[in-house]
């Protein structure tokens, strides 16, 4: 357990208990050596990717600078170019969307008409009840008026 405690302390524990010193400032020194070595490690892979930075900046530099003449001299094909394949994407995609719904009804449309519930069949058939209530009440209002206009119409 001595073994264990020793081993567990820093190197100052280590120091205490042999007295001496020679083997405690070797575990001190180690962790300096260690934190060393994490700094130059951390310099050095610092550095290089400061480096790459570097040379990718200049070489974007100097690829706007080479490409942007051939950009102005191509620009009255590449504009008309590049909005009309965005029309043709934004068509496509608008086909597509559309061609998805009008699947997707006819899908409902056929489970409704062969007898299977489909979500919102109960919300159709209110609306159907509701239309075909206020259509006989249309329908008995007017039939009442051309009975009053008829029995107006007798009586002068």
């Amino acid at each position: 357990m001595a073994d264990q405690h020793r081993g567990t302390m820093g190197g100052g524990g280590v120091m205490g208990v042999h007295g001496g010193g020679g083997e405690g400032q070797q575990q001190q020194r180690q962790p300096a050596m260690v934190t060393a070595l994490k700094a130059a490690t951390a310099a050095t892979a610092g550095g290089s990717m400061l480096v790459l930075s570097g040379l990718i900046l200049a070489g974007t530099v100097i690829a706007l600078t080479v490409a942007t003449p051939v950009l102005v001299i191509f620009s009255p094909v590449l504009v008309p170019a590049a909005i009309a394949l965005a029309l043709m994407a934004a068509g496509f995609i608008t086909s597509g969307g559309l061609g998805v719904a009008a699947l997707s009804v006819f899908s409902w449309m056929y489970k409704y008409l062969t007898g299977k519930h489909p979500p919102g069949a109960d919300q159709l058939d209110n609306a159907k009840a509701r239309l075909a209530s206020k259509a006989r009440d249309i329908k008995d209002a007017a039939q009442h008026r051309i009975d009053q206009a008829q029995q107006h119409q007798a009586s002068s």
